[in-house]
């Protein structure tokens, strides 16, 4: 496809000097290049953004939600097309990326429907003939960070929130998996969104961000990607007296009870893990297993694992794709071998595939102790760990122990322990025997290093919108 930047409603070449490729992770050759957004393509895309502001932020929530609709039903027509790239650019099993493709499509609806519901509150006075509301305003201009891992819902989440809210937004979505960015950009023009609402930029991340997060005409930011460019993107933000939302990285720990059924637990856990190649931040992978079945349960997930198809994401009977670049299966290989060195059990894995593209077979290590790199570490890849524990309280410190708290699971028929569990573990998500971390309506935000607000539900939408009070007297 053409690839470019979405600026004031326009599909045109970058200016800057800057040319960037896309690379197939399935065969590790390039598809496409493009040049990047240069100083002045952005500051167009922050004044079309600004400009398009004054009249959205006015347009009435039927209309917003009516335009939201569209663009998920334009989304939905271009199903195959979509998936068909979100597969080429990052190497997701194809019926995957189909589900992808569904869900980004759900975020948008999600975000018509309650853009109608975007209620303020009156305040009793304490004398007759004052009135007081607090009553819920955009914020303006958005600066939008997403990451390749998931090219279609991530940015859709963040376009469909912002646009719900009343916000205009400029976007970076990955420079690496640009075309399913533009495909979203596509069905937006399709839809009839005012020209402006939304904006694209590619190019080097690290300039577009300081474009965004120093532009006065831009009012609070959000980014999803790893902790340490979280942690830098929003003290960027703070700085300028900027709002932050910043969905980051996690290492979910799976607390597994010996009260389960250790097959149909490992292989769901089997299923989840490896999506997406484990390129996901709610992927579970520190697998705390009751000692009691800990052997038994090892078997039967490396048993489960040796059993995931891997192949070209395209054929049909995948189940599992390649690593999306060549970084990150140097990381993994880099990661196992230390655990291997630092005593860990090898159980099944452990190796790239031969042959082109960037393929890593389904790994599972057992831990007696943790001092490999892989328990701090969160690998963002095909690999699952196993760790024995003895009691609830050691599951708990032990799935406390990190910095991160994005996602966690526990898998007990134990009513007393799972309320436990979901109380105590401390995360912003906690799923008890199931493995769904996140939907179109249901609040999606890290505890600790793994992020600040929320992402999805009414709680997404709130990010976008700031509270006014306001007081009128003279009513009596």
């Amino acid at each position: 496809m053409n690839y470019s930047q979405y600026i004031d409603g326009q599909f045109r070449s970058g200016t800057g000097s800057m040319e960037l490729t896309v690379v197939s992770p399935s065969t590790g050759l390039e598809v496409g290049r493009y040049l990047a957004a240069s100083q002045d393509d952005i500051d167009q895309a922050i004044e079309s953004a600004h400009r398009a502001f004054s009249a959205w932020r006015k347009t009435g929530p039927t209309l917003r939600s009516e335009l939201l609709r569209k663009v998920a039903h334009e989304m939905r027509q271009d199903r195959d097309q979509l998936a068909r790239q979100i597969t080429t650019e990052l190497g997701k099993p194809l019926s995957e990326a189909q589900k992808e493709v569904d869900v980004a499509a759900e975020m948008f609806e999600w975000a018509a429907e309650e853009a109608r519901r975007l209620y303020g509150r009156q305040i009793p006075a304490r004398t007759p003939g004052i009135q007081q509301l607090a009553q819920l305003e955009p914020y303006g201009v958005v600066g939008g960070f997403s990451g390749w891992n998931a090219p279609a819902i991530t940015p859709s989440r963040k376009i469909s929130a912002a646009l719900a809210a009343g916000c205009t937004i400029v976007i970076k979505p990955s420079e690496e998996t640009i075309g399913v960015a533009l495909l979203i950009a596509q069905a937006i023009e399709r839809a009839g969104l005012p020209r402006g609402t939304v904006n694209m930029v590619f190019g080097d991340p690290s300039f577009i961000a300081d474009q965004l997060c120093t532009s006065p005409l831009v009012s609070m930011i959000t980014f999803t990607g790893g902790t340490e460019v979280g942690r830098q993107l929003g003290a960027k933000a703070a700085l300028h007296m900027k709002k932050a939302t910043l969905e980051l990285g996690g290492h979910a720990p799976v607390v597994i009870w010996n009260d389960v059924d250790v097959d149909n637990v490992a292989a769901a856990c089997v299923a989840t893990k490896y999506r997406n190649a484990g390129q996901v931040c709610t992927s579970p992978t520190r697998f705390l297993v009751h000692k009691d079945i800990f052997d038994a349960f090892c078997e039967r997930f490396a048993a489960h694992a040796n059993n995931v198809r891997v192949m070209d994401p395209f054929d049909a009977r995948a189940q599992m794709g390649p690593m999306k670049n060549k970084r990150r299966l140097n990381a993994i290989e880099g990661l196992v071998a230390n655990a291997v060195e630092s005593g860990a059990r090898l159980l099944a894995g452990g190796s790239a595939i031969d042959g082109p593209g960037f393929f890593y077979k389904p790994t599972v290590l057992a831990l007696h102790d943790k001092t490999a790199d892989v328990c701090r570490i969160e690998p963002f890849g095909p690999v699952a760990l196993m760790i024995p524990v003895e009691s609830a309280d050691e599951a708990i410190a032990e799935a406390n122990a990190l910095p991160f708290g994005l996602a966690a699971y526990a898998f007990t028929n134990n009513m007393k322990l799972a309320y436990r569990f979901a109380n105590d573990i401390l995360s912003g998500v906690v799923c008890i025997n199931e493995l769904q971390a996140s939907l179109p309506e249901t609040p999606f935000g890290g505890y600790k290093d793994s992020g600040l607000g929320s992402e999805g539900g009414v709680e997404g939408l709130r990010e976008f919108l700031r509270v006014k009070c306001v007081r009128q007297g003279g009513l009596a």
